[in-house]
């Protein structure tokens, strides 16, 4: 079995905390395709607090034929971007991918490359920065269930290495448990995943950091029950009494709704509570 990329090997703790959580903003998303198979994304989002609208504009064709897929955006911080995807072409679960990004109303610029390469128990990459050089790879082994992964990152002009990121798991039929080091081995994490049964989702994290022993352990907890086949709630809480609420219903095919409220039970009398939705379109 091909394992995940390192950024992924977390993926399920990592959505069951995060996905389904608009805090702070009402969100609109919509996706269509047309009949030669070209992709329309518009996202927007409007700050509760201060009002502020961001969206963006993606397009996406593939050419499954030839391994072929070009992605270009454009934002309301008048930011464009262009990726180009070659997979499986020169050899099998190669895929190189080549992105750019200009503002229109400043000099910011990037341009940027990246390899993946995976096989039976290996995914790797390599990304190179070309205008602020440097260069990052990943590798991710598996064997067994059995996850092994490590990340780092090396500046060119100052000839430093400056991430290092490394993860230990195992990835059962139904659960996942993972310990990160992470910042040079100064930010431990201890994740654990399991789905309990065919409705029920759970998850529990840890964070430890060692350069800042007096701040303690971190913790949180979440969970996911599937109320049917069109809706289900998530919770979440962490050792700070923060408590964050989600439901989530599919209103009618490709039309899904997601509320959620992020409460500070230390704190209930005042406003620092933050409410959030979103509705999503694809057709």
């Amino acid at each position: 079995m091909i394992p995940p990329n390192y950024s992924d090997i977390c993926k399920p703790v990592n959505d069951l905390f995060s996905k389904d959580y608009p805090f702070g903003a009402v969100k609109l998303e919509v996706k269509t395709t047309t009949a030669n198979g070209v992709s329309f994304t518009v996202n927007g989002a409007q700050d509760i607090k201060s009002g502020a609208i961001i969206s963006e504009l993606k397009t996406k064709y593939a050419d499954k034929v030839n391994g072929l897929t070009y992605t270009e955006s454009w934002n309301t911080a008048n930011l464009i971007t262009g990726q180009v995807e070659v997979a499986n072409k020169f050899a099998k679960g190669l895929k190189i991918e080549l992105f750019g990004s200009s503002a229109l109303n400043s000099n910011k610029r990037a341009l940027r490359s990246k390899i993946n390469y995976q096989q039976e128990n290996i995914f790797a990459r390599v990304n190179v920065d070309a205008l602020n050089p440097a260069v990052t790879a990943d590798v991710t082994v598996s064997r067994e269930g059995a996850l092994v992964g490590a990340e780092f990152a090396y500046d060119v002009n100052s000839g430093a290495v400056t991430k290092t990121n490394s993860t230990l798991g195992y990835a059962g039929p139904d659960y996942l448990l993972t310990l990160q080091g992470n910042n040079s081995l100064n930010l431990f994490q201890v994740a654990f995943y399991q789905r309990v049964t065919k409705n029920v989702e759970a998850g529990a994290r840890a964070v430890y950091d060692y350069k800042n022993p007096e701040g303690g352990v971190s913790a949180e907890i979440a969970s996911k029950y599937i109320l049917d086949k069109d809706a289900y709630v998530k919770a979440k809480v962490d050792n700070a009494g923060r408590l964050g609420l989600s439901f989530t219903q599919l209103l009618r095919p490709g039309v899904k709704l997601s509320l959620a409220g992020l409460f500070d039970t230390a704190r209930l009398q005042e406003n620092t509570h933050k409410l959030g939705a979103a509705l999503t379109f694809e057709a």
